[in-house]
């Protein structure tokens, strides 16, 4: 979110500002950060929350050692027997922290503006950290080492080892972990076809809502649209196990019956990953000055021309990333997924924790290899697709 804005944002303003005698922290404090402001609350917004309702990991991680996090305790309250009352109960503070942080998002941003009028930015420079760029590298290699580097390799080690407790050697070195997942356990190829099947029909259809509703309440084209806020984030907090639980209820029984089909699961992706395209859609959107529309209103372009020609290629980029984000978020989704497949509507997130229980950690760790070489091969060609754009762009 807060690299799709700063990609908007003309350098020629620090440049301006270097002129007049402004050191970097000037620049950074007075012109970069007030800029990038909404991304900066949005991104935070998304990720607090996206933390509280985080399923899949605390169930996995937190419950062999007795740690409960809101989400697995109200997934423990759907076990028999059922107290939906309780569960219902513990998802109320989660909503009351999306209105909480959306309103004050709203009171600190207020009225003021953060885009700037014009097209494209200058040309991007360097920034000299000097001293500072040792700690600060050594920061970034220790985050990673410790959430990328050191778990991506025991994932692969795993998945290249007959007992992924050894070193691997060449007499623990095996490829039957791969053939067992890919050709003798049943459910694997249906379940990636759903997978995939699914994510792209989410994020494409996620993308177009989000733009649209982004637009909308950014433009503030229609009265009171900038309530529809509160509305399109509040599925965020909902914790996917209690939205199956209530997409379980409401189609299982006529005039729609859903259950048992991949569109319920369509239906639940759908409403969960919609906060994730539309804050990231909504940061977009408030980077492009709407003045740059009306000049070409003036000129005699409707509203869709001007849409069509002016606003959708600056956001270009940003709604690349919306697809890519809500994409992503489908593949590895299972909290609502654990409660709506059926054997015919299997995907991965759910054979993965099915293998968990039968402790194939072999064949857990080759489908996780799969879903992050996809997500790799997704960003990769999107930031390649983005940049070939900008550099176009600018020349």
């Amino acid at each position: 979110m807060i690299a799709n804005v700063c990609d908007l944002i003309s350098s020629d303003l620090e440049d301006a500002a270097n002129i007049l005698g402004a050191n970097k922290w000037k620049i950074a404090i007075t012109i970069t950060l007030p800029l990038t402001a909404p991304a900066l609350l949005g991104g935070f917004i998304v990720a607090f929350l996206h933390s509280l309702s985080l399923f899949g990991a605390p169930a996995i991680l937190g419950l062999p050692a007795g740690l409960h996090t809101i989400t697995t305790q109200i997934w423990a309250f759907f076990q028999y027997p059922p107290r939906l009352d309780l569960a219902a109960a513990f998802s109320v503070p989660l909503l009351l922290a999306t209105v909480g942080l959306i309103a004050l998002q709203k009171k600190m941003l207020g009225r003021k503006g953060y885009s700037t009028v014009g097209g494209k930015g200058g040309q991007k420079r360097l920034l000299r950290l000097g001293w500072l760029r040792y700690p600060v590298l050594l920061l970034v290699l220790l985050i990673l080492s410790f959430s990328v580097f050191l778990p991506y390799w025991i994932l692969l080690k795993a998945a290249l080892s007959k007992a992924w407790a050894l070193p691997l050697t060449w007499e623990n070195f095996t490829l039957g972990n791969f053939a067992f997942t890919f050709f003798e356990y049943s459910d694997t190829r249906s379940a990636i076809l759903n997978t995939f099947k699914l994510g792209i029909l989410t994020a494409t259809v996620g993308t177009l809502v989000a733009t649209l509703l982004a637009y909308i309440t950014n433009r503030q084209l229609l009265r009171g649209s900038r309530y529809l806020t509160y509305f399109i984030m509040a599925p965020l907090v909902i914790p996917g196990i209690v939205l199956a639980v209530g997409l379980f209820i409401a189609y299982t029984r006529p005039p729609i019956v859903l259950y048992g089909t991949v569109w319920i699961l369509f239906v639940a992706y759908l409403t969960k990953e919609m906060p994730i395209g539309f804050s990231q859609t909504e940061s977009t959107f408030k980077s492009i000055h709407p003045e740059l529309e009306d000049a070409t209103r003036i000129i005699g372009a409707n509203r869709l021309r001007a849409l069509k020609d002016v606003t959708v290629p600056l956001a270009r980029s940003g709604l690349i990333a919306a697809w890519s984000f809500i994409f992503i978020g489908v593949i590895r989704e299972l909290s609502a997924s654990i409660l709506l497949f059926t054997p015919q509507s299997k995907v991965v997130s759910v054979v993965i924790f099915d293998l968990k229980e039968e402790g194939q950690i072999g064949a857990i760790a080759v489908l996780g290899i799969l879903l992050l070489v996809v997500s790799f091969v997704i960003i990769l060609t999107v930031q390649r697709f983005v940049g070939k754009d900008i550099f176009a762009a600018r020349n």
